[in-house]
């Protein structure tokens, strides 16, 4: 079922509405309010590379480092095994320095899985933990590496390939992930490069005002589960000028038992291959306060995407997409209830108060699918464009079509409005900035 509205008395100004006015990662019209992070002001420790196996002088130093003070890794190759950050230190990696995660399972292992293919997962610890700090972070314009591609020690396969079988096998692979924040607040990544990960690069759970500024992220197509950051159960976060190409979600924003995720603001981000801007799948513990502006998509294969199902589903609200440009994507627009088709379950996921101002693509699908006539779709669209070839797959849906238009239109006898302004994405394309690692 498909309904479409022309231009409802106050939708125009819902599109453009900020909705996160006092939250900390709330932004105003022109960003002003949201100040580039400073590297910090004092400096615990300096350290140079060595040729060895540095995880205990790198905890060491992290652990007698004072509250609100940075260590620094001088340029050169550090090894090492799980790291748990202390809370309100900094992480400061120089320019020319990269920390490079152990490849032997044994250092992540959990419980006597990590390394294989079981039917549960989870069974390895994350490269760098942040649990329950208060401060600190990470920054510096050197590089964090997961091996993810590298063999596994005294294994045959590297973490990618392990994946690879697990979905082959139909069971989980137990990996690593690069970065864990549970529980955590107040935390800055600033100018990073975090690359090839076992699993997820960057996950938060159940986190408070967290910053992204300047992160790249930077993991092949082809490697599987490599999410870039993934906001759960999360409040107050802000992901600006970052550039993230990754062989999963580009960012995936999530909400499940733990509790509802609000008040997520993403600026002038630029994304290459991997699955898209995502919401999802998990959304039972609900989705709201979302805000997505000045956005490319470049080669993803879904754009703009909230994916969810009956096992997992949850109410998705207070959704705006501004200024968004896409090319070469399968789904630009990616809007679906049923992400399972087998999924059992009562958790009926709702989608409402969606709105897109000045959306831009080429060509593709361009999916919008409620649940039923009673669950549809609540959407407002306007300077929506794509090419004349694109494809609408529309099911229960409520549309509200603004006064700069949709195009091509969607499959409805309806006048749509004549004027129809673009989104200028020429001027936005960029390649993505490889950050050069000496002796790589």
């Amino acid at each position: 079922m498909l309904f479409l509205h022309r231009n409802v008395k106050g939708i125009i100004a819902s599109l453009i509405a900020v909705p996160l006015a006092g939250s900390c990662a709330a932004l105003s019209a022109n960003n002003a309010d949201v100040p580039e992070p400073v590297l910090p002001a004092h400096i615990c420790a300096r350290l140079a590379s060595s040729s060895g196996d540095d995880t205990r002088r790198l905890q060491s130093a992290i652990d007698n480092c004072p509250r609100g003070e940075a260590l620094q890794l001088l340029a050169g190759r550090f090894t090492s095994g799980p790291l748990t950050i202390k809370s309100g230190v900094t992480l400061w990696i120089s320019q020319g320095a990269m920390l490079v995660a152990d490849s032997d399972p044994r250092v992540y292992d959990k419980n006597g899985h990590c390394g294989t293919v079981d039917h549960k997962g989870n069974g390895c610890r994350p490269f760098i933990l942040f649990k329950s700090t208060d401060g600190g972070g990470i920054t510096g314009e050197g590089v964090i590496d997961g091996q993810g591609g590298k063999p596994i020690k005294e294994h045959d396969e590297s973490w990618w390939q392990l994946a690879r079988r697990a979905q082959t096998e139909g069971g989980a692979q137990n990996v690593p992930r690069l970065i864990e924040i549970d529980d955590a607040s107040h935390i800055i990544f600033h100018g990073i490069t975090l690359r090839n990960s076992p699993g997820f690069h960057v996950t938060l759970k159940n986190a408070r005002d967290a910053t992204f500024w300047g992160v790249r992220v930077d993991t092949p197509a082809n490697a599987r589960n490599t999410d870039g950051i993934d906001p759960i159960s999360s409040q107050n976060i802000l992901i600006a000028h970052s550039f993230i190409r990754t062989g999963d979600d580009n960012v995936a924003i999530k909400a499940g038992a733990a509790g509802a995720t609000r008040h997520v603001v993403l600026v002038d981000n630029h994304f290459y291959w991997g699955h898209g801007m995502s919401i999802g799948s998990e959304t039972a513990g609900g989705v709201s306060d979302i805000q997505v502006r000045d956005l490319t998509l470049d080669g993803t294969t879904s754009g703009l995407r909230i994916k969810s199902d009956i096992s997992r589903g949850g109410v998705v609200s207070d959704v705006h997409y501004e200024n968004i440009c896409m090319r070469g994507n399968r789904r630009p627009l990616d809007f679906d209830t049923r992400y399972d088709a087998h999924a059992i379950g009562n958790n009926i996921p709702v989608y409402r108060d969606i709105f897109l101002n000045h959306v831009s693509g080429e060509t593709g699908q361009l999916v919008l699918r409620g649940y039923d006539a009673v669950h549809p779709l609540q959407f407002a669209l306007n300077g929506v464009s794509f090419n004349n070839t694109a494809r609408w797959l529309i099911e229960s849906a409520k549309i509200v079509i603004g006064p700069d238009g949709v195009t091509p239109a969607p499959p409805r006898e309806v006048a749509l409005p004549p004027s129809l302004v673009s989104t200028d994405c020429a001027k936005n394309w960029l390649p993505f900035p490889v950050t050069d690692t000496p002796g790589d």
